[in-house]
């Protein structure tokens, strides 16, 4: 008899690629083995020589059972697709394991702490003859961002107390600068880019347009002698932003560079990864 066989979950590292099941449509979300893991989850008798603290039950979801990821796939991304934004997510393949009783002693002797991680609250399970496939995963919480003038608030502060201290920036030294002031024209022409990168699902400092971070802060009617800009995408705080780019070589020596004397910011979130996934713009200016 063939021994049944487990795969090591897939790294978050590689890159997405989802492959439907072939052959006849698989089995999903058997309600005996997702019933037979929260049973376990409920009462652990032990994992790993350890007596482990019981978990809440997982919630059976139909798009965590949609798809099969493969060697090669980022879980993350491939959820998505299938319509479930996830921050954290399991994949564990379960070859040779001909019924549930085999799947979930093997599970629960080689994955009993993924199986037992309260981090997760969801589950989904699809079975194409004797292979196997759990997801293990929780939704990516609603995004909360401040209002455009409070999250602008938040930015220029910190930058200008960034700006207050000397840092290097990669390997370029740089001495503390002078605080830059708020410029609505450069924050009008920063929240325009965060829209068109949000719209268009793309990160780039040139616009769908064609257009340079010079090109718009003229056209919102900033008139300047030097400009720079900074943009990120997937923060959830302008907090995180802004530590983004002060560890950003590149993006740190814009923000420490003595000639600006004016800044503005925005940013905007593109509806087409939901919950959201969030740009931002950030426009150096010298007028």
């Amino acid at each position: 008899m063939k021994r049944p066989s487990i795969r090591r979950p897939l790294s978050a590292a590689l890159l997405a690629c989802v492959m439907p099941w072939a052959g006849a449509a698989p089995v999903q979300n058997d309600a005996r083995l997702i019933g037979a893991i929260n049973a376990y989850r409920a009462a652990p008798d032990s994992c790993q020589g350890l007596r482990p603290a019981p978990a809440p039950a997982l919630a059976a979801q139909a798009a965590l059972a949609r798809v099969r990821l493969e060697p090669g796939t980022f879980p993350e991304w491939a959820l998505e697709q299938a319509g479930y934004p996830t921050d954290k997510a399991e994949v564990i393949h379960v070859g040779g394991a001909p019924d549930n009783e085999a799947v979930l002693e093997l599970l629960r002797r080689q994955y009993c702490r993924s199986l037992l991680d309260a981090r997760f609250t969801d589950i989904g399970v699809a079975r194409s003859g004797n292979d196997w496939t759990v997801v293990l995963a929780r939704p990516t919480p609603p995004l909360v961002l401040p209002q455009q003038e409070e999250a602008g608030r938040i930015i220029l502060e910190l930058v200008n107390a960034a700006r207050a201290q000397a840092r290097n920036c990669g390997d370029r030294p740089f001495g503390a600068a002078p605080p830059v002031a708020w410029n609505t024209q450069l924050a009008q022409a920063a929240l325009a880019h965060s829209n068109d990168m949000a719209a268009h699902r793309h990160f780039s400092h040139q616009g769908s347009d064609g257009s340079e971070s010079a090109q718009r802060a003229t056209s919102a009617g900033y008139r300047w002698r030097h400009i720079g800009e900074n943009i990120a995408a997937g923060q959830t705080s302008p907090q995180e932003a802004v530590e983004g780019w002060i560890e950003s070589p590149g993006h740190c020596a814009n923000l420490m560079n003595p000639q600006f004397s004016e800044m503005g910011a925005g940013y905007a979130v593109s509806r087409v990864r939901l919950p959201g996934f969030p740009y931002w713009t950030q426009v150096f200016g010298t007028p």
